[in-house]
């Protein structure tokens, strides 16, 4: 099935540019030129990957982000001109899966869209090779590989699809150390990035188990632990 990539920018150039790109590459694409025009076509339209600047003038990327997190797990990366490590460090934190900055290549950009659903793809694959008769339905924490959903004590968790994709990793490896290479590889592949990606993923995951975020164990110096509990 097609998947369709909604972008969004200001400079209706810079959105014609990827567009013509992602639909060289057979993505069907909805462009977007406000947050506004951006949020409409998320309710009208199925989404399955979302480009999104951050300097826009009525609503600006990172609002965007986070009225979209209240209700949509579809992956965001961010496309923006700020390219300081702290400008990563935040949108990663209000729910992006991905950061570029401008000027950018269009060819790693869809190298990077690319890479995402091979991921998926790979992810469900894996899970599709468990037995499901061996999942412990009581457990406290579970993931729902089909809709890509989290339950904490049955409590309903909004992860981003990177976020969710690391807790898999980590959950398909109970009580075993893997360093950030690791999850970055099993996550990310060996696309274009930054190892503090998966520290600041890591970081979000915990804020949102909340008083059950030692469920991930920081192994200093080494890497991330998932605890397995009854």
């Amino acid at each position: 099935m097609t998947k369709t990539i909604l972008v969004v920018d200001d400079d209706k150039e810079i959105v014609k540019l990827i567009t013509k790109s992602l639909r060289y590459e057979q993505f069907a694409t909805i462009p977007a030129y406000s947050g506004k025009e951006a949020l409409a076509a998320l309710e009208q339209n199925h989404i399955d990957f979302i480009v999104l600047d951050i300097m826009m003038p009525d609503m600006d990327g990172h609002d965007v982000c986070r009225s979209i997190r209240q209700a949509y797990s579809v992956p965001i990366l961010f496309l923006s001109a700020r390219d300081k490590d702290i400008d990563k460090i935040v949108g990663l934190e209000i729910g992006a899966d991905d950061y570029m900055t401008k000027p950018f290549s269009i060819q790693e950009l869809a190298s990077r869209i690319k890479a995402h659903f091979r991921k998926v793809d790979r992810l469900f694959k894996e899970w599709e090779e468990l037995n499901p008769g061996n999942e412990k339905a009581d457990a406290p924490l579970l993931l729902n590989d089909k809709t890509f959903e989290a339950f904490l004590h049955g409590r309903k968790l909004d992860f981003s699809t990177k976020e969710f994709q690391i807790l898999s990793v980590l959950m398909r490896h109970p009580n075993q150390v893997l360093t950030r290479e690791q999850i970055y590889e099993n996550v990310w592949g060996d696309e274009y990035g930054e190892l503090n990606t998966v520290t600041v993923h890591i970081n979000n995951i915990r804020k949102k188990l909340g008083s059950e975020a030692n469920f991930i164990t920081t192994i200093w110096g080494i890497g991330y632990k998932y605890t397995e509990r009854e």
